[in-house]
């Protein structure tokens, strides 16, 4: 059986460093153009050469967005663009336009390219459509069910992969194609610069009795009509492994190092343990624990088993799940201590749980705590201080450092 691909996001370079090194197989990635997230770091020219060697290094793929809705000024600097791409070494570009598909096509052959979820991919002939024009890759529609994407792997290629999310932020349009952010704010959602005015909250007004605002659905927090649950596939993955799909999506260019490591190592755990033995696999509970340690909306399947209609809102709150905090992330191994550069407030008495890249896990009781210069501390208010806490053994950089709230 040919595995399948666990496809992590990376914001910036350290979360790229961090995906690969907690079991990602390829990381997707945005440079300082035509990409679809504005709201992380991205990657500058440097940046992204270092990155690509990191990947190579382990023997790991970069893929690259491009998959903005394309301007003209956008395509007139395009193909000078994905040539240096294809000279740093990105194993493949991900588009929606297909002008840009066409012009990537001539200025950088051999580029692999994917097609993106906004190109609102449903049926085997859309996915052939794109395949006899070259591309490599094409990322299922969202709002696909289980019927309906194995039904595109029967009807497909095998040389034709099909990619499809599994975990993270599902939005209230057609696979992302939203013109709420533009309108009311003036930010381009199709441009990466989405406000998320799906998450806010609404009320009504009658024309005739301006000011008088009327809540959606009657209760004292009113109602988010729009916002979407997260999405959860883990209890699915012998279908979706089974079914022949070639890549694992993960969404999340904006989140954090933490909630990177932790939903790509769980992910990598369950899909590892589903290759050791097919047939006997069952999906360990602590998978499912893992991914309930960042901070998330509520979970839900999205559209696989054809219920998104009943169970894909959120209709009380925007907020998130947070129920656990991360610490710090450790930036330097040293022997007999866990050192980490603090990200958030814990005091002596709290118990942390300690994640390594490699799978190892502690827990450990905060007993005494040390600033780097050997001063012991009661409580670490301020973040971004390097934090020593005493402990047997030594832990490796970017192990992550948590605590439940």
């Amino acid at each position: 059986m040919k595995k399948a691909e666990l496809l992590a996001p990376a914001g910036d370079l350290e979360r790229l460093k961090v995906a690969i090194l907690y079991g990602a197989d390829a990381v997707y990635i945005g440079g300082e153009e035509f990409s679809m997230r504005t709201a992380c770091d991205n990657f500058s020219p440097e940046k992204m050469k270092e990155g690509i060697a990191f990947a190579k290094d382990r023997d790991k793929k970069v893929y690259v967005a491009l998959n903005v809705i394309m301007r003209q000024a956008d395509l007139d600097v395009l193909g000078e663009y994905v040539q240096s791409l294809e000279k740093m070494g990105a194993d493949g570009v991900i588009v929606s336009d297909l002008g840009a598909f066409g012009l990537i096509r001539k200025a950088a052959p051999k580029l692999p390219i994917h097609v993106s979820t906004q190109a609102n991919i449903t049926n085997a002939e859309t996915a052939m459509a794109w395949y006899n024009m070259g591309a490599e890759r094409v990322v299922l529609a969202r709002e696909l069910s289980r019927e309906e994407v194995l039904s595109i792997r029967k009807n497909t290629p095998e040389g034709l992969e099909l990619e499809m999310f599994v975990h993270g932020a599902m939005c209230v349009s057609y696979s992302g194609r939203c013109l709420m952010s533009n309108y009311l704010v003036g930010r381009d959602a199709n441009r990466g610069d989405c406000a998320q005015a799906c998450r806010w909250k609404y009320t009504l007004m009658e024309e005739k009795r301006p000011g008088e605002y009327m809540p959606i659905v009657e209760n004292d927090r009113g109602s988010y009509i729009f916002n979407a649950k997260d999405l959860c596939l883990l209890e699915f993955l012998p279908e979706i492994l089974g079914g022949g799909i070639s890549s694992l999506k993960i969404e999340g260019r904006v989140k954090s190092e933490y909630y990177v490591a932790t939903v790509v190592r769980a992910y990598r755990q369950e899909m590892d343990r589903y290759y050791e033995n097919p047939e006997k696999y069952t999906l360990s509970e602590e998978a499912i624990e893992t991914v309930c340690k960042v901070s998330h909306r509520q979970y839900c399947h999205g559209f696989w088993d054809g219920e998104a209609k009943q169970n894909g809102q959120i209709h009380a709150s925007s907020t998130y799940i947070r129920d656990y905090q991360v610490a710090g992330m450790v930036t330097e191994e040293e022997k007999g201590f866990l050192r980490f550069s603090q990200r958030n407030k814990f005091s002596l008495g709290d118990i942390l749980e300690i994640m390594t890249p490699e799978g190892r896990e502690y827990t450990h009781t905060v007993s005494e705590m040390y600033d780097v210069e050997g001063n012991p501390l009661e409580t670490a208010p301020h973040p971004t201080q390097i934090i020593r806490i005493p402990m047997d053994g030594s832990f490796p950089p970017y192990s992550m450092v948590r605590r439940k709230i």
